[in-house]
């Protein structure tokens, strides 16, 4: 097979490569904000009733598990070439890996600052909300960072039944023995994943200024107690 190379193609489809690159952000993006959603009412519903999460993270494992490919072309039937075929796939991987950091996250919280909280009225949902989730927030972002890379490589998968992104450059220039737009697909592709993660990178840090100050491990958890009776 011989490859042909042609750079001056990516000058004269900037159109097209802009086109594909949103359509790209956006089948990653949707589902992990979907995902979110679910996993943070489901993962606090599973700190408050342990008896729930073994099921839970043996269902989410299961689906987590399916090919991605083979519910693309089991949902065309349902959703046609629409990109919900690769959003609710992907909202399902997405859910298996938040599910488990927002739990995590929660369990992490020290005992002494659920103490703390509880003593100055902060109870049940309350609690969760103003001091448990802030606490949680790196732990869930970890989960986050994952889910959102993972999907930014799988939403290429789609363009095998027609939806389109950044995978239709791999497709096409496979069918096509032209070696240009398969690696310029790459290069944006992994361009998108780096730039999505250090957005959540920054994200943490703007929600997390307690971790800024270089303090020791006890004055940090005063700290992130004292969030709640701030907001």
């Amino acid at each position: 097979m011989t490859w042909d190379w042609r750079w001056s193609w990516i000058s004269d489809h900037y159109d097209l490569l802009g086109d594909l690159l949103g359509q790209h952000l956006y089948l990653s993006v949707l589902p992990v904000v979907l995902g979110l959603l679910v996993a943070l009412p489901l993962g606090i519903l599973c700190v408050r009733v342990p008896r729930l999460y073994a099921p839970v993270l043996a269902l989410t494992s299961v689906f987590y598990a399916l090919p991605s490919l083979a519910l693309f072309v089991v949902l065309i039937d349902y959703t046609g070439f629409t990109g919900w075929t690769v959003i609710i796939p992907l909202t399902i991987y997405t859910l298996s890996v938040l599910v488990r950091n927002v739990v995590d996250g929660l369990r992490s919280v020290p005992e002494s600052v659920s103490q703390s909280a509880t003593a100055m009225g902060f109870t049940g949902v309350r609690r969760i909300i103003q001091v448990d989730l802030p606490i949680a927030v790196p732990v869930v972002i970890a989960g986050l960072r994952v889910a959102t890379v993972s999907n930014i490589s799988l939403v290429s998968v789609g363009s095998l039944i027609g939806i389109s992104g950044l995978g239709q450059l791999f497709v096409d220039g496979i069918q096509r023995s032209f070696i240009t737009p398969i690696i310029v697909g790459i290069v944006l592709t992994v361009v998108l994943a780096v730039l999505a993660d250090a957005v959540l990178v920054g994200l943490q840090w703007l929600l997390t200024p307690w971790t800024r100050t270089g303090k020791s491990a006890k004055p940090v958890s005063e700290e992130a107690a004292a969030v709640g009776v701030v907001a």
